[in-house]
């Protein structure tokens, strides 16, 4: 492992005071699960570590009547088992059962995840098509950055070396809309060979298609948005034509490649297939909505 320095800050501000000091050189240590791996491999070489875990200021889940605010020290456990989540947006509780196991649930911060920016990841493709917002944090203020822009390549986000993500913005879902995720896997909890996230929204009378959302994971250097399957069965009738176009078209869009896993015809193939399965379920909850 290289040699770096420790740094324990008091408060969030402290924290983006060293980051500005050291821009560059410096790496946030949110839980270590994941930065711990790429230290050992020296895939990561920063010369400081600048550990914000016990930061109790950024580990909370509020309700300010338009939204939910999740603070990027938020444990996955934490969001899994609160009744706000629960209540407000099951598909995070859906992808938070689905994570690893709970030992490492109960460790892990979700803002941790997201800037490790894997591209595999659970928690991404429900956030984005939930419409989540990241909130980032330096010396220099504060800026919003759109989950679906946040992720712009493999291990990399949109956050400046001097930034901090501090919370999570999720907007309560709209009337007649609703969500789903699933991945597949080959042992349960698992990082998925791919996984697919829709939120899909309903006319009123539950039987257009308003909106659509479709995010595929572990098919890309980042979650994918199938953007063209989601504007494909925007203003179409929800049955099972609309939901074969968009597995039809989310296939295509996917970018894998062959590893251990499977090849990149399995991946693609699969693609489709869940994409259908959960546009067809999202369907089925945002007529019960």
């Amino acid at each position: 492992m290289h040699g770096f320095k420790y740094l324990e800050p008091a408060g969030v501000e402290e924290a983006c005071s060293m980051l500005s000091k050291h821009k560059g050189k410096a790496h946030i240590l949110a839980g270590g699960q994941s930065l711990v791996v790429l230290l050992k491999t020296r895939v990561a070489r920063p010369d400081y570590i600048v550990n914000i875990k016990n930061l109790k200021e950024l580990d909370y889940i509020r309700d300010d009547g338009k939204s939910v605010k999740i603070g990027a020290l938020t444990t996955h456990r934490t969001l899994e088992t609160s009744p706000l989540i629960i209540e407000r947006f099951p598909v995070l509780v859906e992808a938070e059962h689905k994570l690893a196991h709970r030992q490492i649930r109960n460790w892990g911060t979700v803002g941790g995840d997201l800037c490790h920016a894997d591209p595999a990841a659970d928690i991404s493709p429900p956030l984005i098509v939930l419409k989540g917002k990241a909130k980032a944090l330096s010396v220099r203020g504060e800026r919003e950055i759109p989950l679906d822009e946040f992720f712009v390549d493999y291990f990399a986000t949109a956050l400046e070396e001097d930034e901090i993500l501090v919370e999570i913005e999720v907007p309560y879902i709209s009337p007649y809309s609703a969500a789903a995720y699933r991945k597949e896997t080959i042992i349960s909890g698992d990082y998925p060979i791919v996984s697919v996230a829709a939120a899909i929204g309903l006319d009123k009378k539950r039987e257009t298609i308003k909106e659509a959302c479709i995010v595929l994971g572990a098919v890309g250097t980042t979650p994918i948005i199938a953007k063209e399957a989601g504007q494909a069965i925007t203003g179409k009738i929800a049955n099972s034509e609309a939901v074969e176009q968009a597995g039809d078209i989310a296939s295509s869009e996917a970018q894998p490649t062959s590893d251990i896993l499977g090849s990149e015809e399995y991946k693609r193939k699969l693609a489709g297939v869940l994409t259908k399965e959960i546009v067809n379920l999202a369907i089925e909850r945002a007529r019960k909505a």
